[in-house]
């Protein structure tokens, strides 16, 4: 068999295969670039994602101060009578709330009513008494004048008026101060707040300067964050910040207030004789001091509940600019 003859047979054989036929020339070369350009992309953007984040956290981590040393804190007003007694109201329990102005606890005022009584009484039989020494003043007066009264007759006259005048004046800071104890039987919440820890009961005898009520003053809950010093030059008063409670991840909003202008420095403690007691041990690594600084609150979200004590991580951004205290 030639050559010829066997090229002859083995054509029908690949005309009738199945195989797909190869792309043209043109297509093969539009292929090529684009399947080589799609890793390339991707490496881009991932390349650029990763530097985003890392930038993000840089701002986070180090050019934004922060610390997780944080708590916060509320002032606290402890009501003590300043009349003492038997508690006889005590309207609150413990952890109400209670408005400025809402009765706490009261004394019974039989006492302090009765005082006033009693000073009111006085002063109406001074003021009877008075009122006859003006009189009789008026009298020997005249009598002085046209020589049918003495001298000292009219001066001890003069001297009895003056006497009762100074004795109104008197009963009347008494019947003021019996008033004031009176009112102070009942005392009232001096502040919009929580009623906390109460262990006062109903009977209890207060004596004055007892503490009896102490209410937690809504309006004026801080945060002290607690910033190495190394961080203090980045931080300046009406910084915006953030602050992350523990236990909750909605964020609260403030700015910074102030900054402590002193902490305890215990080698500045003196002796018995005055001196100053230095430590003759110092180690190589000395860790930075933490100085207080306040975060005043601007915004609380409705699912977070503040509580004195609690721990939190708070952030300064000083280059959100700065937020009139």
């Amino acid at each position: 068999m030639s050559s010829v003859e066997a090229r002859s047979k083995q054509a029908p054989r690949e005309d009738g295969g199945r195989k797909a036929p190869l792309p043209a020339p043109r297509e093969r070369d539009n292929l090529k670039p684009r399947v080589a350009l799609a890793p390339i992309l991707i490496t881009l953007v991932t390349l650029a994602v990763a530097a985003l984040l890392a930038w993000a956290g840089w701002e986070a981590y180090m050019a934004a101060p922060w610390t997780r040393d944080g708590t916060v804190r509320v002032y606290v007003v402890t009501m003590a009578p300043e009349v003492a007694g038997r508690i006889v109201e005590m309207p609150v329990a413990d952890n109400q709330f209670v408005h400025k102005g809402d009765e706490l606890f009261e004394i019974d005022p039989a006492d302090y009513r009765i005082a006033l009584e009693q000073a009111e009484a006085q002063e109406q039989r001074d003021a009877a008494a008075l009122d006859y020494a003006r009189a009789n003043e008026g009298r020997q007066s005249t009598l002085a004048r046209q020589g049918w009264a003495s001298t000292d007759v009219f001066q001890q006259t003069k001297s009895t008026l003056g006497q009762g005048e100074a004795t109104l004046d008197l009963d009347k800071a008494a019947i003021a101060k019996a008033q004031l104890n009176l009112e102070r039987a009942v005392i009232r919440s001096p502040v919009n707040g929580y009623v906390t820890n109460l262990l006062s009961r109903l009977g209890d005898y207060a004596t004055v300067g007892q503490k009896i009520v102490s209410v937690v003053d809504v309006d004026s809950f801080w945060v002290d964050g607690y910033f190495e010093e190394t961080s203090l030059e980045r931080i300046h008063e009406g910084d915006p910040a953030t602050i992350n409670l523990m236990g909750y991840s909605e964020v609260v909003r403030g700015h910074v207030g102030s900054v402590a202008r002193g902490i305890n420095v215990p080698n500045a403690q003196p002796d018995q004789s005055g001196l100053a007691s230095v430590n003759p041990i110092f180690t190589w690594v000395r860790l930075a001091q933490r100085v207080p600084v306040r975060i005043d609150i601007d915004h609380v979200p409705d699912a977070v509940r503040l509580v004195a004590g609690m721990t939190a991580t708070v952030q300064v951004n000083p280059a959100l600019g700065k937020i009139q205290p």
